[in-house]
């Protein structure tokens, strides 16, 4: 669907003003306690809970992927001397609560469990 003559798109819009974001964030790819996440330089996230208490520094350097700019370096299975660093924010989080309920048909069986799983939020601080 083409714009009217003399209007500019939305996307147009957003493009002239610029508010888009770059392409061009430097980011990585770390496996952080068993699962493997994207993080950039500033970004929060939630991850398993580390031993790591609030406000402490601590360092990951299982870093599977790491791309500057445009230049993508790729590990076998890690890149050599890549290390992402981070701050724990908050280290007594729950998640929210996961209900498992299992039934089997004709036989009076019901059960009901309940599980939260305790997280640690982080922010990044460097990838170098």
């Amino acid at each position: 669907m083409a714009a009217e003559p003399g209007k500019t798109c939305l996307r147009e819009q957003a493009l002239t003003a610029g508010n888009f974001k770059s392409s061009k964030i430097m980011y990585a790819i770390v496996d952080i306690a068993g699962q493997q996440f994207k993080v950039e330089a500033g970004s929060k996230i939630f991850v398993n809970r580390l031993a790591a208490k609030a406000d402490e520094s601590v360092e990951f350097n299982k870093v599977l992927l790491i791309d500057s700019e445009g230049a993508v370096k790729v590990g076998a299975p890690y890149v050599e001397g890549a290390v992402v660093k981070a701050t724990v924010l908050r280290d007594d989080i729950k998640a929210k609560k996961v209900l498992v309920f299992k039934k089997i048909r004709r036989k009076g069986f019901q059960k009901l469990n309940g599980h939260r799983q305790k997280l640690t939020q982080i922010r990044i601080d460097a990838i170098a």
